[in-house]
């Protein structure tokens, strides 16, 4: 009996080895089935299934944020001081040496003209100051520039897109437009965590605006931040009140 069962099983391996297409026919299902879950992967990660959803920011959250200058002695001041009096536009920058974001604070600095009639200040936050980045930065963006080191500006709920963003169609749209539009930049720096842009108004008419960025590039339509700019309303001192 044994041996009757060990030559049915030699038979059987012999057969296995005699017949390749066996074989081929399970390659190819181990393939199919590797191929089906990778498209299934790159389908999931171009939808926003697993992308972090952005937390609103308060005003009174904003207000609170600790800015310093940029300069060599630097001061230290609470966020609203941008805002108080005109209101403001504010970019959160993702990261100074990205090309990306170059090309987006290169948009916002093209309504300069229309802000400054408007009497509303164009205004960048950086995470964090390495070697020249801010001063590389500033060609591209026509406003003043302030460290936020503890990066609330990128909160209440701090956002991040890792190596997913590269298998992101639409990031790699956004690579290609900024290219074509003749942008470079560097690696330098932390451009993991989210970046954003806010139009605030002055006093307590609060936050007129806020574009969270979804993805890399994901940067903000300028027609919405002059159509939220232009509903800043200036605050009037209280001296000048009648």
């Amino acid at each position: 009996m044994e041996k009757g069962w060990g030559l049915g099983e030699g038979t059987s391996e012999m057969s296995f080895l005699q017949d390749p297409s066996v074989f081929t026919m399970g390659m190819w299902s181990i393939g199919a089935g590797a191929l089906g879950a990778a498209a299934l992967a790159l389908f999931l990660a171009n939808t926003d299934m697993f992308l972090s959803k952005p937390k609103k920011a308060a005003l009174e959250y904003l207000e609170d944020i600790d800015l310093k200058t940029l300069e060599k002695e630097p001061r230290t001041f609470k966020a609203k001081e941008l805002w108080e009096k005109s209101g403001a536009v504010i970019m959160a920058v993702r990261r100074p040496g990205c090309f990306l974001c170059r090309e987006e604070a290169m948009d916002l600095s093209s309504l300069k003209p229309k802000l400054d009639d408007l009497g509303v200040p164009l205004y960048a936050v950086v995470k964090e100051k390495v070697g020249t980045e801010v001063k590389d930065f500033q060609p591209y963006f026509k406003g003043d520039v302030f460290l936020d080191e503890k990066k609330k500006f990128y909160g209440p709920q701090r956002r991040k897109m890792m190596f997913m963003g590269f298998v992101r169609l639409g990031v790699w749209y956004n690579f290609f437009r900024a290219w074509n539009g003749g942008f470079s930049g560097n690696l330098e720096g932390e451009g993991f965590i989210l970046g954003g842009v806010f139009v605030v108004g002055p006093g307590k008419q609060g936050i007129l605006l806020e574009h969270r960025e979804k993805e890399f590039g994901d940067k903000v339509n300028p027609l919405s931040v002059l159509e939220a700019a232009k509903k800043i309303k200036a605050q009037v001192p209280a001296s000048e009140k009648k």
